[in-house]
């Protein structure tokens, strides 16, 4: 009878203990229901933040390319507004806009683009439980207008001479230009060479000629026997008048040297400073020689060579950073040379552009009277169209995409604007 008793008193305290693990399971089943519900809900206000990034996106992508028509900045911006205003509340007042946590930023690059980024708030519905009211939404934009040519291509590369080995390629040369295309003009043999380890990757490589050195290396989407481009500036951009009196001449020393527009003769930097030239026409008499570990700085500049012994010789190590004006007499036009006189033609000069702490060009580079070897190596990211009598690439890592600003391209034109975001 006492052990019946003692099995009773044992079943009747497993049931209790089963009885109590069921109330604590209820108890922690109660506690995570408003956990589950946060993150549950806090999942479906990211998705809907995410998916509202995307509308967002899609019209401010809409509103600065309407933006980037206008020429004042008070205009671009009451235009990019509108958009945005139209997008969010059809009555929304400058005020309202405002009051509403939407902040829209306009910013003119050097290149002729325009960057607008806008922020606002999505309002959440279930995070709203730990004081997270808005998700933010940040979306960015670039525009720019562009003048698309009759002919649609997209030229890099003009070399015009008709001579042997008009383009040379040297081991382990690197061109990454995928959007652009190179014109050759050459019929001799051999039009071009282009030795092992390298890569050159186009869109299209145009040989005038059906003769050509391959010893090895990369070379996409060759074309010989190809009609190639003629040079598309011939005779479009102005050449200035040349004063007499030099702005500056002779050695510059200084850790930092700005120079106004004008005319510069014979000049010589000391050491290795960080020079930068002011807006405007810069005209280059003679030789500029920039030392090794010099910074140079030219937004909305143009560079005018007025005789074939003007250049600028850069000794190496050097970060160069050049855009072209985009607007005025010159728009578009970084670098270029006096083509109207005969005797200048006839006789074609070396130029050499050295630099390997980083480069980035932007604009149109018009030098068909010179010889140009590029022994540029690291971080070369360059927007630009070139036009020179013959190029020698040597171990240079080049990135170039067409040049898509305001120019002085022949032919009839029309201007569009397009993303480059």
């Amino acid at each position: 009878m006492f052990t019946d008793k003692l099995k009773s008193g044992t079943s009747q305290r497993i049931i209790r203990l089963r009885a109590d693990h069921r109330g604590n399971f209820g108890i922690i089943i109660a506690l995570l229901i408003p956990f589950l519900i946060l993150v549950v809900g806090g999942v479906i206000d990211v998705v809907q933040a995410m998916g509202q990034k995307t509308v967002y996106q899609d019209e401010l992508d809409a509103a600065v390319l309407a933006a980037v028509h206008e020429s004042e900045a008070a205009e671009q911006a009451e235009k990019a507004r509108s958009h945005i205003r139209d997008m969010a509340y059809s009555t929304m007042s400058e005020q309202e806009f405002l009051e509403a946590g939407m902040s829209l930023a306009l910013v003119a690059n050097s290149d002729g683009s325009l960057t607008a980024n806008l922020q606002m708030p999505h309002p959440t519905a279930f995070l709203k439980i730990v004081h997270l009211m808005s998700i933010p939404i940040s979306v960015t934009s670039t525009a720019i207008l562009s003048e698309a040519t009759p002919t649609g291509d997209a030229g890099c590369i003009y070399a015009l001479a008709n001579m042997n080995q008009a383009v040379l390629i040297n081991s382990d040369a690197k061109l990454d230009a995928k959007l652009c295309e190179v014109h050759v003009h050459s019929t001799q043999s051999p039009a071009f060479v282009m030795n092992s380890g390298s890569m050159i990757e186009t869109a299209k490589f145009c040989v005038k000629g059906s003769t050509f050195i391959k010893n090895g290396g990369t070379l996409t989407n060759l074309e010989v026997e190809c009609a190639a481009a003629d040079d598309p500036y011939a005779d479009q951009i102005a050449e200035p008048n040349v004063p007499s009196i030099c702005a500056t001449q002779g050695s510059l020393s200084g850790n930092t040297i700005s120079l106004n527009p004008g005319v510069h003769c014979n000049t010589t930097f000391n050491g290795s400073p960080t020079v930068t030239f002011k807006p405007g026409l810069h005209i280059i008499k003679g030789r500029m020689i920039l030392n090794a570990g010099s910074t140079i700085i030219a937004k909305g500049v143009t560079f005018y060579y007025p005789n074939i012994t003007s250049e600028i010789r850069a000794n190496g190590a050097l970060k160069f950073t050049a855009s072209a004006p985009i607007s005025g007499a010159h728009a578009g036009v970084l670098m270029f040379e006096k083509t109207s006189d005969a005797a200048n033609n006839a006789n074609k000069q070396p130029y050499i552009f050295n630099g390997s702490l980083g480069e980035e060009l932007t604009g149109i580079i018009h030098l068909p009277n010179r010889d140009v070897t590029y022994n540029s190596t690291t971080n070369q990211s360059n927007q630009v169209s070139l036009v020179v009598n013959s190029i020698i690439i040597n171990s240079a890592d080049w990135k170039l995409s067409p040049y898509a600003g305001p120019g002085a391209a022949s032919g009839s034109s029309e201007v569009v604007a397009r993303q480059v975001r």
